[in-house]
C-alpha cells in the first residue's frame, strides 16, 4: 500500500476514499494494513435509512443531502443496491436518484451491491464504512435495499437507525413489532401528505412509546420528502440521538461486537461456497444414504 493512499484518505480526498473502498472490495493487495492503520477517534455520524420498498428512502436521502449541504456539512451516502443476477455488480438505481449531487465536492455517494448478503447490506459494508469516516466527512447515510423485516443487520453497522414507512402501512403495523419496530432509533413517515397520515402517525406513537430504549424516546416525525418538509426536525432528532450515544462505552462496545462478529463470520466462510457444495451433494446423493446433517459435521 503506498503511504500516499492513507494520507490522501485521511485528508478526505475523494479519489484516495474511492480507491481504498475498491480495494477493500476487491480484496487487493494491501487492503488489509490500510484498514489497520485507520484512526482509532473519528467524528461521522452513521445514520442506517430502512425500511419498506416505496416508501422514498431514496428521495429522503437526496432531500437530507440538499438540506445538509446548506449547513456546510460534507455527506457520503452508500446505496447499497441489489445485485445484479448477472455479473454480481450493483444496479445503480438509487446514484441515478440522486445524480445532481455528484459534481458536488462535498458529496460522496457509492454504490455497494448487496450480492446476496442476508439483512440486505453488502458483505464489505463494515469495511467501506470505517474508510469514509477516516475521511472526515460530517454524516454518512447507508441506504439498504429495503427487503423488509429481515432487514435488521444495519443495526449493528449504524449508530442512528431510521425507519421509513409511509401512511399505508397502517395495516402492517403490529407485525413491525418483531423486525423494523425492535432497531427503530427514530421513525419517518414519509408521504405524510397523503389520507390517514395524522391517524397513523398517533397510533405509531403510541407503538414506539412502549419500545422506549433506554434514555431515549423514539420519535416519530412526518416529512414529506419530494417537498423538502420536515427536515429541520429529522436532522435535529438525528444529532440529537447522536448526543445521547456520545461516552456510551457499552453502546460503543456493543456495534463494535457486532461488527467483529459479522467480520469473523465473512473470513471463515471464505472458503465456502454454494457452487463447490452443490457439487459435493450431487456427488453423494448417489449414494442413497445422504444425511444433511452428516455432511455438515464433515465441514465445521
Amino acid at each position: 500500500m503506498q503511504p500516499s493512499l492513507i494520507n490522501g484518505l485521511l485528508n478526505g480526498d475523494i479519489r484516495s476514499l474511492a480507491r481504498s473502498i475498491s480495494l477493500a472490495e476487491n480484496e487487493s493487495a494491501g487492503y488489509e494494513r490500510l484498514l489497520e492503520d485507520l484512526p482509532a477517534q473519528q467524528t461521522t455520524r452513521v445514520i442506517g435509512i430502512t425500511g419498506p420498498p416505496g416508501a422514498g428512502k431514496s428521495t429522503l436521502v437526496n432531500s437530507l443531502i440538499t438540506f445538509l449541504l446548506q449547513q456546510q456539512k460534507r455527506i457520503a451516502i452508500i446505496a447499497v443496491d441489489p445485485s445484479s443476477p448477472f455479473n454480481y455488480g450493483a444496479l445503480l438505481g438509487d446514484r441515478i436518484r440522486m445524480s445532481e449531487h455528484f459534481g458536488n465536492e462535498n458529496v460522496f455517494i457509492r454504490s455497494m451491491a448487496s450480492r446476496g448478503a442476508l439483512g440486505g447490506l453488502s458483505p464489505k459494508i463494515i469495511e467501506a464504512s470505517d474508510l469514509i469516516k477516516a475521511a472526515g466527512f460530517d454524516y454518512l447515510f447507508i441506504e439498504t435495499v429495503g427487503v423488509g423485516q429481515s432487514e435488521v443487520e444495519i443495526a449493528g453497522i449504524a449508530d442512528t437507525t431510521i425507519v421509513v414507512v409511509v401512511p399505508e402501512a397502517g395495516d402492517e403495523i403490529q407485525t413491525m413489532k418483531a423486525g423494523l419496530m425492535e432497531i427503530a432509533n427514530i421513525f419517518v413517515v414519509n408521504k405524510a401528505d397523503r389520507d390517514n397520515a395524522d391517524e397513523f402517525v398517533k397510533n405509531l406513537r403510541i407503538l414506539a412509546h412502549t419500545r422506549q430504549k433506554e434514555n431515549w424516546e423514539i420519535p416519530v416525525l412526518k416529512t414529506i420528502a419530494t417537498k423538502e418538509e420536515g427536515l429541520q426536525a429529522l436532522v435535529a432528532a438525528i444529532d440529537a440521538h447522536q448526543q445521547q450515544l456520545t461516552g456510551n462505552r457499552t453502546h460503543h462496545a456493543l456495534l463494535l461486537a457486532e461488527k467483529a462478529y459479522q467480520l469473523l463470520q465473512h473470513r471463515r466462510m471464505q472458503d465456502v461456497s454454494r457452487r463447490t457444495l452443490q457439487q459435493q451433494i450431487t456427488q453423494e446423493l448417489a449414494s442413497g444414504t445422504f444425511n444433511l446433517y452428516r455432511f455438515v459435521n464433515t465441514l465445521a
